[in-house]
């Protein structure tokens, strides 16, 4: 009777927080370089608690050690390492079916206030029902009319010499004016050695870019979608030499093609990785360009929609 008891008063203590479960889009209020972040809960309500968070540490994808879910709030931490160590303290509670949270450093007074919402269940397969619409040349070779910055107030850093886009290292990121939903994405770009880049589809799912010639594959690596899926092999050419990538996007279903090698077969996206801006799942989203790291030359961005037969 008593273990009964015992076990009853558990369940008790555990009602409601089950409804942390699932995973969530966020966004940011205040946050300087404009990123959505990324929450996935499971095992709220009862003993067996996880969870997976972008990003907290260098835009990666976070497994969660320190979570709790205590007087319907819902806290994790992480300790941030290097020359500025620091705990970094989230907590949450639902309000109307959303997360209402905080985000603070441990012993600093600013916090900054986020919003999570359920990410989306999104049902469009990659099968035979698309077809391939106008094509959009999002680079003109000419100017940047069709773009903007991802961070307000903060320098373009972008030229146009002879027909291809260059960035300065430490560059704003590049933010399209036109929105998309489903398409294929066909870039050819050079980049310098040990440089690092990448393309935000919809806003919110980056493709790496990076100088890794003749390493291991891996999901930091060239034409992976970034901290999320691998490509099988490393398709990328040395620094210096124009490669190409294509990519199709159909609902959560992700292809890319690096230098014409398949590397990401219909893989399923889970959510937002470090570049994200825009937060919306549900909503169609810009195509964005990394250049806030090394040199990036870029001679052709074109999109061509993907609308329903």
């Amino acid at each position: 009777m008593r273990y009964f008891l015992l076990s009853l008063m558990a369940l008790s203590a555990w009602a409601g927080d089950n409804e942390f479960n699932g995973r969530w889009d966020i966004k940011v209020d205040g946050n300087a370089n404009r990123r959505a972040w990324w929450l996935e809960v499971n095992g709220a309500g009862t003993p067996a608690l996880t969870g997976k968070f972008i990003s907290a540490l260098g835009g990666d994808l976070n497994v969660i050690s320190n979570l709790a879910v205590k007087d319907g709030v819902l806290t994790f931490s992480f300790d941030r390492k290097g020359p500025a160590p620091a705990k970094l303290v989230y907590a949450a509670k639902l309000v109307n079916g959303e997360l209402a949270g905080e985000h603070f450093i441990e012993g600093n007074a600013h916090k900054t206030v986020f919003l999570g919402k359920r990410a989306p269940v999104l049902q469009d397969r990659d099968d035979s029902s698309w077809k391939r619409g106008k094509a959009v040349e999002l680079f003109n070779g000419k100017d940047l009319k069709n773009w903007a910055a991802m961070v307000p107030g903060k320098e373009l850093g972008w030229k146009i010499e002879d027909g291809i886009m260059k960035n300065v290292a430490g560059a704003n990121n590049l933010v399209s004016a036109e929105k998309f939903w489903n398409f294929e994405l066909h870039c050819e770009f050079k980049i310098g050695a040990r440089s690092n880049g990448g393309l935000g589809l919809r806003g919110r799912y980056e493709i790496q870019i990076v100088d890794d010639f003749g390493k291991p594959a891996g999901s930091h690596g060239t034409g992976a979608l970034y901290s999320r899926i691998a490509p099988t092999v490393n398709a990328s050419k040395a620094p210096g030499e124009w490669q190409t990538y294509d990519i199709r996007l159909v609902g959560r279903i992700v292809t890319v093609t690096v230098n014409g090698q398949k590397v990401i077969d219909k893989g399923i996206v889970e959510g937002l990785t470090a570049m994200a801006h825009d937060w919306d799942e549900s909503a169609p989203g810009p195509i964005s360009v990394q250049g806030d790291h090394g040199p990036i030359e870029i001679r052709s961005l074109t999109i061509t929609p993907l609308i329903r037969r």
